[in-house]
C-alpha cells in the first residue's frame, strides 16, 4: 500500500490517454506552425530567407522540405499513423533547428525545438499509443 503510495503507479492507468494528449498537442501545435508557410507563398518566401541567413545549403529546397515534414509529422502525430516515423522525422528536423539556428541564442532559446527533438524520439520509441490508427493497424494485421 505504502510503495503504491509513494510510487504513483496507479496512474499508468491514464497512460495511454495522456499519451493520445501529448500527440494532439503537438501534432496540432505542428500543423498550426507551418499552416501559414502551406498557404502563402510569401511566408514560404520569407521562410527561405531566414534559413539562407542562417546558411542553410539550398533554402529553396530546404524551407519547403521541412515544413511539408513538419506538416506530414503533425498529421501523423494527430492520427497515430506512422507515429514512430514522424517521430524520427520530427527529432530529426528539429535537431537541425537546434544546432543551425537555436544553439546560438542559448538554452532558453533553444528549448522549444529541443523539446520537439524529444517528443519525436518519445514517439518514435513508443508509438502511438492503444489511440492510435497504428494500434488498430497493426491489430488488424496480426
Amino acid at each position: 500500500m505504502l510503495t503504491r503510495l509513494i510510487f504513483l503507479h496507479d496512474l499508468r492507468f491514464a497512460s495511454d490517454a495522456t499519451l493520445l494528449f501529448l500527440r494532439l498537442f503537438v501534432g496540432a501545435f505542428l500543423v498550426w506552425g507551418v499552416w501559414d508557410n502551406i498557404i502563402s507563398s510569401e511566408r514560404m518566401t520569407e521562410f527561405e530567407r531566414f534559413l539562407d541567413r542562417h546558411g542553410f545549403i539550398w533554402p529553396g529546397i530546404m524551407a519547403p522540405l521541412s515544413v511539408w515534414s513538419q506538416f506530414a509529422c503533425g498529421i501523423a502525430f494527430l492520427l497515430g499513423l506512422l507515429t514512430r516515423w514522424a517521430g524520427l522525422i520530427c527529432a530529426g528536423n528539429f535537431i537541425v533547428a537546434v544546432v543551425m539556428v537555436d544553439a546560438a541564442g542559448g538554452p532558453r532559446q533553444a528549448f522549444p525545438a529541443t523539446m520537439l527533438v524529444l517528443v519525436g524520439l518519445y514517439l518514435a520509441t513508443f508509438g502511438a499509443g492503444r489511440f492510435g490508427l497504428d494500434a488498430l493497424l497493426t491489430s488488424k494485421l496480426r
